[in-house]
């Protein structure tokens, strides 16, 4: 299973100015299997210390942090020579050790020809910033799950990968009933490495189902450890409360919407704990499509989406037969929630730092599913689930506010009428790719 996120770590193995690295990503997401594929490919050796229970390793950065001595004693634990330019020295659930934490300051600043990466638990290592975190003194990447393509890759499928990376539009519409299918696939599976691997090996959907829900079992044991115990009931009410939320026509984030009477300011908490977390994504409602789109969000209107698609579905118990019949049924579930929630993993995962928002005119009655700010350009997105484009929403938006360019993504093939482009579904990880292209291109128009 090829990962993306390999191509950013050897961009950091060999950057100039590398610092220690931090990898986030929540549970389960692969950061391990990641982290020690990345040392067996790129490294002679790998010097990998998990921090869980590992009472002995905890005890090297009990007594004091001199790098010389630590490397000293991890050698010893590890029995791995720590050649600087030959060795990749792991940490792994570093949110179980501060002091290991708080020793990436020390390699950096001390000893930065060592390559050294950290990762664990999201909550776990956000509880510690402020308190010795090494904060300026580290890289930071994050692993989400698994992309389309990536899944599409695992399924031994890279002939479709290359059609999508290169934009060959007529050889994608050729092959898009098959992508569909693959589309299908994915919205039930999701990408969380082990339902794929399940998938792969099996072809056992139910067998992924379960893998699905043995996952959400384990975030629940995962809030009684990290999350104080007056914020529980709160983040399992916000928690369990997501299908219905994006099952609303209006999918803005009520608090009601979990108990009657809820009141925002009693959640802020425990809405904060599920970010940290890495389980939800909230998206901010904007006023104005104006730059920049962050002085114009307003922090009280949102929407709530979940960490991963498969995840959604097992949460929301939806039927295997919505997927494997022959209409396209699947991308309508909840009023089109899974379309939306798939556009937003595809962005998050290829475009990490791409600012998403969503915009809604004061009366509720027309509402743009995402707007981002690609570089110095704001630009809108409809998710339509299906083949039926038609709506009034995107037609208001860009009658009032006249968009330089825009996006509808849809079932339908690849096209483009004056500023707007009708990109399918399956090729929204290329999204910021496909709009950048067409930006230079007036840019350069613009300059001639």
């Amino acid at each position: 299973m090829r990962r993306i996120i390999f191509d950013d770590l050897v961009k950091w193995k060999n950057g100039d100015h590398r610092k220690p690295l931090i990898l986030y990503g929540m549970r389960q997401v692969g950061k391990t299997w990641a982290m020690k594929k990345f040392g067996e490919e790129q490294y002679k050796h790998t010097a990998y210390i998990n921090f869980d229970h590992n009472f002995q390793a905890q005890r090297i950065f009990a007594q004091d942090l001199r790098v010389e001595r630590i490397l000293h004693d991890l050698a010893i634990e590890t029995r791995v020579p720590l050649d600087p330019a030959q060795t990749l020295i792991v940490f792994d659930e570093v949110q179980e050790c501060p002091g290991a934490l708080t020793s990436l300051k020390y390699f950096y600043e001390e000893a930065p020809e060592y390559h050294v990466i950290a990762a664990g638990s999201l909550l776990g290592v956000a509880q510690h910033e402020g308190t010795g975190f090494p904060i300026g003194k580290v890289d930071v990447l994050t692993l989400y799950p698994l992309t389309f393509q990536e899944f599409l890759s695992a399924l031994d499928e890279d002939g479709l990968v290359k059609l999508i990376k290169t934009k060959d539009f007529p050889g994608i519409a050729v092959f898009s009933s098959k992508l569909v299918m693959r589309l299908k696939q994915f919205f039930y599976i999701g990408g969380m490495p082990e339902a794929v691997a399940i998938y792969q090996e099996t072809q056992d959907l139910n067998r992924v189902r379960k893998v699905q829900e043995n996952l959400l079992l384990a975030y629940y044991g995962d809030f009684s450890k990290h999350i104080p115990a007056r914020e529980i009931p709160k983040v399992r009410l916000i928690w369990d409360s997501l299908p219905a939320q994006l099952g609303k026509e209006n999918k803005r984030f009520l608090y009601s919407t979990m108990k009657q009477g809820s009141k925002g300011r009693n959640y802020e908490i425990a809405l904060e704990w599920l970010k940290n977390a890495g389980l939800i994504h909230q998206i901010k409602r904007v006023s104005q499509p104006c730059l920049p789109l962050s002085g114009y969000q307003q922090n009280n209107i949102f929407k709530v989406y979940a960490p991963d698609i498969g995840l959604l579905s097992a949460r929301a118990g939806l039927e295997l037969i919505s997927y494997i019949d022959a209409d396209e049924k699947v991308f309508h579930h909840f009023k089109g929630s899974l379309a939306e929630q798939f556009v937003l993993q595809e962005l998050r995962a290829a475009t990490p730092n791409l600012p998403i928002y969503y915009w809604a005119n004061d009366k509720n009655t027309a509402e743009i599913d995402f707007v981002v700010q690609l570089r110095e350009t704001i630009i809108p997105i409809e998710v339509k689930s299906g083949e039926n484009v038609r709506g009034s929403s995107l037609k208001t938006y860009m009658s009032t506010f006249e968009p330089p360019i825009a996006a509808r993504t849809s079932l339908l093939d690849y096209g483009k009428k004056g500023t707007l482009h009708n990109i399918p579904l399956y090729m929204m990880s290329e999204f910021a790719e496909i709009v950048g292209n067409e930006m230079m291109k007036a840019e350069g128009a613009a300059i001639h």
